[in-house]
């Protein structure tokens, strides 16, 4: 499923118009971006939470030449699906 099949799955429950059902999913994801990028924890409760992490930073290895290179830190999203979701699912 991509943005739009999930704008017209949306529009389609909601007995909304499908730019209607865009900009609500659109103001959703601006949120949860939002709240990412204050370091806070974004939890769905029975579908999962959101979160930052910090990656470690390290040495690599070009895998054409063999010279090490320098991986810098990372900060990263991670998703932990929720009771409600894992069940649905599996």
């Amino acid at each position: 499923m991509n943005k739009q099949d999930l704008i017209a799955a949306v529009a389609e429950a909601g007995d909304l118009p499908k730019a209607k059902a865009g900009e609500l999913i659109d103001v959703v994801f601006d949120a949860i971006t939002a709240a990412l990028k204050q370091k806070q924890e974004v939890r769905l409760v029975g579908f999962g939470s959101f979160a930052i992490s910090k990656r470690k930073g390290g040495t690599g290895r070009n895998p054409r030449t063999g010279e090490e290179i320098a991986v810098p830190e990372t900060t990263t999203v991670r998703f932990k699906a929720g009771k409600g979701l894992k069940e649905a699912v599996g």
